[in-house]
């Protein structure tokens, strides 16, 4: 029976370059991101951009398969608290991509699983297995090495005001879809993937509308200053949609227990896209702490799937 109902996974070859490919798209997505605020493009109107094309994309998916737009009784509360931990996750990441370079911004986003571990364990779940802290302890060991911790400390004038914040909204951007991966996980699995993947964009949606009416973020809804920037804006919505459609239509076929760690090649895509378009790089300590995090986290994926 499972056999007829499942579909049949790809090679893992080509589940595997699949997937690169979409981490990849996800990865210019950022940089794109940062070149659209670069040429002053507001942070609200790229996050609206960006969930409004995933809106569409998702509303035809659920027009084609004829889904049922319907949600079980008591989880509307819990579909509308994803949907605003995505929104916070979303804006915090922007915001984090805007005052760091792209790389160090994504590694501290995928810090997410460490946040999700214990999140799991104070709500009553598992506690970590020793040889998950000592994965955990060396990412962020690793981490301390990209951050350029002693530098900071050393001469923090520098290295800048937005620094410190940007390091704050990165982490806030782990914590956040951390949150919203236990609330999926233990309130939210009777529902759907395609109809809570399209509630949770549209309620991004919405609230980037509701925050430029409102003006939370000053600027937050600003026009590109010049063609560079209409670009980036663009192709940072077209990315991340073409991605995430790529990603959601495919994800029953590429066997995401076995490949999910995969995903993790986006910092190093980053790292490559980031240094030809805006000239990004970091130094070789960094680059030794970046491999660091990007190791911790695919052993530490391994580890849960196994």
């Amino acid at each position: 029976m499972s056999s007829t109902s499942s579909p049949a996974l790809l090679p893992r070859h080509i589940a595997i370059m699949l997937m690169m490919t979409v981490a990849t798209m996800f990865a210019a997505n950022h940089v794109s991101a940062r070149l659209a605020f670069d040429n002053g493009t507001g942070l609200l109107l790229a996050v609206l951009m960006r969930s409004g094309v995933a809106c569409l994309i998702l509303l035809s998916l659920v027009i084609l398969q004829k889904k049922r737009l319907w949600l079980p009784a008591g989880t509307w509360p819990w579909q509308l608290a994803v949907g605003l931990l995505i929104t916070l996750q979303s804006v915090s990441l922007y915001s984090a991509v805007a005052r760091l370079p792209v790389v160090i911004a994504l590694l501290l986003v995928n810090t997410f699983p460490i946040q999700l571990a214990l999140i799991s364990w104070a709500l009553g779940g598992p506690r970590p297995s020793l040889r998950s802290c000592l994965i955990m302890g060396t990412i962020l060991i690793g981490l301390l090495v990209v951050l350029d911790i002693p530098s900071w400390v050393a001469n923090a004038d520098a290295m800048g005001p937005e620094w410190l914040a940007g390091i704050g909204f990165g982490l806030l951007a782990a914590f956040a879809f951390a949150c919203a991966l236990w609330v999926t996980e233990h309130r939210l699995s009777g529902v759907g993937s395609t109809l809570r993947s399209l509630l949770t964009m549209q309620t991004v949606f919405i609230a980037m509308i509701i925050g430029g009416f409102l003006g939370a973020i000053p600027g937050g809804m600003s026009l590109p200053d010049n063609s560079t920037g209409w670009i980036g804006l663009t192709l940072l919505a077209l990315l991340y949609g073409s991605g995430f459609s790529i990603l959601f239509i495919f994800v029953p076929r590429l066997d995401m227990a076995r490949n999910a760690p995969v995903m993790n090649f986006e910092p190093v895509a980053s790292l490559l896209i980031a240094y030809l378009v805006l000239g990004q790089m970091l130094s070789p300590s960094q680059l030794v702490g970046g491999a660091v995090v990007v190791g911790g986290i695919v052993v530490l994926s391994l580890s849960k799937g196994r």
